[in-house]
């Protein structure tokens, strides 16, 4: 069992930048894939980046590649999300997700089994 909460979030300006941050508890967090995925009004949860377990392997989805960065201290049980040169399209609620490693990479919210309860990201134009 892995319980997630997120922080960080608020409002920016665009252009602007944030670092989100998801603590988790437990002592198997180092054996978790790790992901943050974003919710729009209205809209379906999205992918937005994803971690394994190590920590040396990540993917961004290309909506924000180049601008957010994804990144785990395992020793500190917690992951970030860097997310620079925001953009008012980016404002959403942020998520943090765990699934055990299985090696790949899954951009899909079924594929998740914990989940934080989100942080709000909101950037003005």
């Amino acid at each position: 069992q892995v319980q997630l909460v997120e922080s960080g979030g608020g409002l920016v300006q665009a252009g602007g930048s944030l670092r989100l941050s998801c603590a988790a508890s437990g002592r198997t967090f180092s054996r978790y894939t790790m992901a943050w995925f974003r919710q729009f009004p209205g809209k379906e949860r999205e992918f937005v980046a994803t971690v394994t377990s190590n920590g040396r392997s990540s993917y961004v989805a290309d909506s924000v590649k180049g601008r957010f960065t994804i990144s785990r201290v395992n020793v500190n049980n917690t992951i970030y999300l860097q997310l620079n040169t925001l953009k008012s399209e980016d404002t959403a609620v942020y998520y943090c997700a765990a699934r055990a490693d299985d090696g790949f990479h899954r951009t899909d919210v079924v594929r998740y089994d914990y989940w934080g309860q989100g942080t709000q990201v909101t950037v003005s134009s």
